[in-house]
């Protein structure tokens, strides 16, 4: 049985071996860049991963797909992109371009830069998910901050009203009102003072009155002391 068992795996490798040097099979790509020791190949992988970012980044515009295949089409890509990074790395330190410092920036199908936030990035239909599509709306600016002499600059006699009657209009619609005013108040009194007496009360006695007896006693007073003096 071991013996079958290790012919078949022999036949097994011969026929995977003529295939990849018959180009049908195709060479999968390396879980890590590290294990690359060869320039060309790890040139192979990194334009490789670009393609798929490139079919990804189309996918994505499409905003039918629905929420979850946008977000998981979003994952993928920054996932692609860091994949790059690290195999742009790779080639540097193999004696390669330095990828990271020419390569151009992540442009959206407007021709746009791609904005992100600490690294991760979003494409198409994802920036307008919800929680998404706040991050790319910037806050209006607080209005600018006057100083005291902008404050002061507008501000003349007509600010405190000193100049209101100079215009002839405003004068005559107080006395106007002022007449009103008086007029209510008279009425009111006079209402007032027909109901007490109605009631039987005593009138109010007027402390106002000057009577010809007091005024001419006051007089002879005053005279005496200025004699006096």
């Amino acid at each position: 049985m071991a013996r079958n068992a290790e012919k078949a795996m022999t036949a097994l490798a011969r026929f995977r071996q003529s295939q990849l040097e018959e180009g049908k099979v195709k060479e999968r790509r390396p879980f890590l860049a590290s294990k690359c020791h060869e320039l060309p190949k790890a040139e192979k992988w990194r334009r490789q991963i670009t393609g798929e970012i490139s079919k990804k980044v189309a996918q994505i515009q499409n905003a039918g797909l629905g929420e979850f295949r946008i977000r998981d089409l979003n994952d993928e890509i920054n996932k692609l992109l860091r994949e790059k990074g690290h195999w742009e790395y790779r080639i540097k330190e193999l004696g390669g371009p330095d990828y990271a410092s020419i390569s151009q920036k992540v442009l959206d199908h407007e021709g746009k830069e791609v904005p992100g936030n600490r690294g991760y990035k979003y494409f198409g239909a994802a920036k307008d998910l919800p929680g998404v599509r706040e991050l790319f709306e910037k806050e209006p600016l607080p209005p600018p901050h006057k100083t005291w002499a902008e404050l002061m600059k507008d501000i003349d006699a007509d600010y405190y009203g000193y100049r209101d009657e100079d215009d002839g209009i405003l004068e005559p619609l107080e006395q106007e009102h002022e007449k009103k005013v008086i007029a209510e108040a008279v009425e009111k009194w006079k209402m007032q003072r027909e109901a007490r007496l109605a009631r039987g009360e005593e009138e109010e006695e007027n402390i106002y009155a000057v009577y010809e007896e007091e005024s001419a006693e006051e007089g002879g007073q005053e005279r005496e002391g200025e004699d006096g003096q």
